[in-house]
């Protein structure tokens, strides 16, 4: 017998097509195990639409720009891809107070001198503008989150993955920082109707002082927020002195950080601290905000994070094997935004992404002259932060953990029957969808008994 070899310096005799070479995935798989995570990926297009101003930093089409990378590289494939429905008022009520969700609802550009009187009371100004279907764009990102809780309440996700979504400032009674609905609290509170002991994890830029605030007197959240302070850059909050309270006593841990940290540094920093919260702690669920104004070269930042730290952080915490909420928050260079939150999808996802962006994307001039999903965002600031000064910051977050009597308990309870979050109308469809396939399956039951009688007869 002859077995004839094919000499790689011969010319091929298979090609791939134009069409064949679009449609395969820029990726790779980084296991071969297929028993990995399931992931879901929420999203509702019509949030990448609203306009803050011509002039003001947040600019939500970041969104569609992360949509197109992740469509174009062929995660899609990998995971579950809901769009979904705007939270509604009832939903936003569960942390918001009335008047303010009224405020939204009710004010726009053409009206809004009419509610000149309560602007302060709301904290409505240059940061927090009203712009053209305000509520619509909350209830949007709202939903995300919302509707990502569910799924992991529901067992359907271990991560959920809504990049509208990590408003953190957003207070009970008002705006703040370019956030309006704190949709993280209220994925937080959806999660606790479940989950005994949900861990928050913020690594944004700025403090993630409105889900601080909210959980500050329970012991069933805990909060951990990597940060610049310096007391006076904004919110203003977030130093080792603010640990909780009541219940909540040193649950709410604060990582105040200098300007310029680097990729070494951060990443040691957060895994030093990160491991020992999680296994003091025992969460059974993670939220993890994503906010990408700590990347370096971001218009409103100070740090010198490349794509690929920020995504390890996002690497360490998926390693605990925990239910996760992914959601994105703070990033004011889009393209940088939305390269860093298109890899973390992949760190997720468990695959290895192509550097050289996909060809075929809209809008892939914006990403130039690199066109490149990592370039170097790094060096642009001098780091403050020395090695004793992180020492010493670690140490005394810590600290807090000693006070800890073990992970609190709660009485564990059914899952609602509503936690799936379907509206009435949804929910009488659903109804008589399943009474129709009971009813089908009762015919085809007694169907079979009787050609079993026949058989037998």
């Amino acid at each position: 017998m002859v077995i004839t070899t094919w000499r790689a310096d011969e010319s091929p005799t298979f090609f791939l097509d134009n069409k064949s070479t679009r449609n395969t995935p820029a990726y790779l798989p980084m296991s071969s195990n297929n028993n990995g995570p399931k992931v879901s990926y929420h999203n509702n297009e019509d949030v990448s639409r609203y306009h803050f101003g011509t002039r003001h930093p947040m600019k939500p089409f970041r969104l569609m720009l992360t949509d197109h990378l992740v469509l174009g590289y062929g995660l899609h494939e990998k995971m579950d891809f809901y769009k979904t429905r705007p939270a509604t008022e009832d939903e936003i009520l569960q942390f918001h107070s009335e008047d303010y969700i009224d405020f939204l609802q009710r004010v726009t550009p053409e009206n809004k001198n009419e509610f000149e009187g309560v602007w302060s009371k709301f904290n409505i100004g240059e940061d927090c503008p009203i712009f053209d279907g305000i509520y619509d764009y909350c209830s949007i990102y709202a939903g995300g989150s919302l509707d990502a809780s569910r799924k992991l309440i529901a067992g359907q996700s271990d991560i959920a993955i809504n990049w509208s979504g990590g408003l953190h400032h957003a207070k009970k009674f008002e705006a703040s920082g370019f956030c309006y609905v704190n949709d993280i609290v209220l994925g937080i509170l959806n999660l606790l109707r479940y989950h005994p002991r949900v861990l928050y994890i913020d690594i944004d830029l700025h403090h993630g002082d409105g889900v601080q605030e909210a959980f500050y007197s329970t012991d069933r959240v805990m909060t951990l927020s990597f940060h610049k302070y310096n007391g006076e850059f904004f919110p203003g909050t977030g130093n080792f002195e603010e640990i909780g309270t009541g219940l909540g006593t040193h649950h709410s841990l604060n990582v105040p950080l200098r300007d310029g940290i680097d990729d070494f540094s951060y990443i040691q920093l957060f895994r030093s601290i990160v491991d020992p919260v999680i296994n003091t702690y025992r969460p059974t669920a993670i939220v993890l905000q994503c906010g990408a104004d700590s990347l370096g070269c971001d218009r409103l930042g100070c740090f010198n994070l490349n794509i690929r730290a920020h995504g390890e952080c996002v690497r360490f915490v998926k390693s605990f094997g925990l239910p996760m909420m992914v959601v994105g928050g703070g990033g004011y260079t889009p393209r940088n935004v939305s390269r860093a939150w298109a890899y973390e999808t992949s760190v997720l996802l468990n695959v290895e992404l192509d550097p050289r962006l996909p060809a075929e994307i809209p809008f892939l001039n914006y990403f130039g002259p690199d066109f490149s999903l990592h370039p170097n965002l790094a060096g642009k600031v001098d780091n403050r932060n020395t090695r004793k000064y992180l020492e010493g910051v670690r140490v005394r977050v810590l600290e807090q953990l000693r006070y800890l009597n073990g992970a609190p308990s709660v009485q564990m309870q059914v899952a609602p029957p509503d936690i799936e979050g379907f509206l009435e109308e949804e929910e009488e469809r659903l109804q008589e969808e399943r009474n129709s396939r009971n009813e089908a399956r009762n015919e085809w039951e007694t169907k079979d008994r009787a050609r079993t009688g026949e058989l037998y007869a």
